[in-house]
């Protein structure tokens, strides 16, 4: 029996449909036995470029040796320590370094495992943080159609959709506001000062992803708005979170995408390009007001948060070696020609009537294809797009009928152009 075969029987894939049918062989996994810099390889030598970086955290490519050979020299003197009372070279080192090219505000950095507890965290601070301080503020501000996770704090200031249906009346309240698209800012900032009104001194924090909305269909939006969405808040006292779990680490063009705002966010979350792909782990920044309303003689006011694998040497190991690769000229040079070519193709393809909304930010391209099927994630168009770019040996995974592109900084302008190439036939499929 073939590995595919195999995981089948034991294995229970995220985001992955099953009918009661016998199982399609389109539909069983592909077999990665190896990967080296962009390209992914199955067990048959099929080749596969992959082109969003293994949901957005490969941002290096796969196997880097440099990654590869400090955490395996890390391996062999700390493989792990519990992070409550002990600390270690790594844990320090990566903070001091993230705090230093993080926006200026940010004074304290908390370790956790991914992307969806760095939100978690996130949350838990700015509530409590008005909670120390004897206020009982509550409640959240997000935009519609975001995306910040799968546990239920997460879920609760993500979109209500068909993945938190089941779990609808667990989460908490949470006021959405509109996102600021292009000629949609002024109902967003209308709906914001509104909200507030109606709920005058309850409201906690605004959490938002900065740019660019991930999995809720890849919307973008300008910094500008942004700026203008925080500074209601900071005149109201609203903390606010800045998202940066798929944008931080060069994907909107500059380091993180908050370095595009006039503004400061209170509050950081991080994971994904953190350590390059490697392992997993999840950071949440905070300025020195936030974390300095923790610290008192009343130990109620501790937070009461951690996780058994916090600040991993070798996960720390592994973003200090992502970074080392990240703030090299080279790296940053590629991730200014990626953006251009990204640009380029965005205006390109503007002449395509099988495309709508077309949209670019930094190293993400994003469009719409026009079809007469419904567009959700659950239709059978996006699994037949998707289909369609594995036969050609492209790894994309459509949101419903958006089709995007976010690489590892390594491709290659030959492999982008192939992807383009491919993604300007799509009419093809029918």
């Amino acid at each position: 029996m073939n590995l595919a075969n195999r995981d089948s029987n034991v294995i229970w894939h995220p985001y992955t449909h099953r009918s009661n049918d016998e199982l399609n062989p389109t539909d069983l996994p592909i077999p990665i036995v190896k990967g080296e810099g962009v390209y992914l390889f199955d067990e048959n030598g099929n080749k596969y470029i992959d082109a969003i970086s293994s949901w957005w955290v490969n941002i290096h490519g796969h196997a880097h040796p440099y990654i590869a050979a400090k955490v395996s020299e890390q391996l062999k003197t700390l493989e792990h320590v519990i992070f409550a009372g002990f600390t270690h070279q790594p844990a320090v080192e990566l903070a001091e370094r993230l705090l230093h090219i993080l926006p200026s505000n940010q004074s304290k950095v908390f370790y956790s495992d991914n992307g969806s507890t760095a939100v978690e965290v996130s949350l838990k601070m700015a509530i409590q943080y008005w909670s120390n301080k004897g206020f009982k503020k509550e409640k959240i501000i997000a935009f519609d159609n975001a995306y910040h996770g799968d546990t239920f704090g997460a879920m609760s200031v993500s979109a209500r959709s068909g993945f938190t249906k089941p779990f609808s009346s667990l989460l908490f309240e949470v006021i959405h506001i509109p996102v600021p698209i292009n000629g949609n800012e002024d109902e967003s900032f209308t709906k914001l000062r509104a909200e507030i009104l109606n709920h005058q001194n309850e409201i906690a924090a605004f959490i938002f992803e900065p740019l660019v909305l991930g999995a809720g269909g890849m919307l973008m939006y300008e910094a500008t708005a942004l700026d203008q969405l925080i500074s209601i808040c900071k005149k109201n006292e609203i903390l606010t979170i800045a998202d940066e779990v798929m944008t931080g680490f060069g994907r909107t063009g500059k380091l993180f995408a908050s370095d595009h705002l006039q503004q400061q966010p209170d509050i950081i979350c991080l994971s994904k390009g953190l350590t390059g792909g490697t392992m997993p782990m999840g950071i949440t920044t905070c300025t020195a007001t936030i974390f300095n309303a923790f610290t008192s003689e009343d130990r109620s006011k501790t937070m009461y948060h951690g996780h058994s694998y916090t600040a991993n040497p070798l996960a720390c190991t592994a973003a200090l070696a992502s970074l080392d690769l990240l703030l090299k000229e080279e790296c940053q040079q590629n991730i200014q020609r990626i953006s251009t070519y990204m640009q380029t193709l965005a205006n390109q393809l503007q002449s395509f009537p099988s495309f709508t909304n077309i949209r670019c930010t930094g190293t993400i391209i994003a469009v719409d294809v026009v079809t007469n099927e419904e567009t959700s994630y659950f239709n059978s168009f996006r699994d037949r797009l998707y289909h369609f770019f594995l036969s050609k040996g492209i790894l994309l995974r459509p949101l419903g009928n958006t089709v995007y592109i976010m690489p590892p900084y390594c491709i290659s302008n030959n492999d982008l152009y192939y992807i383009s190439t491919a993604l300007e036939t799509i009419p093809t499929i029918g």
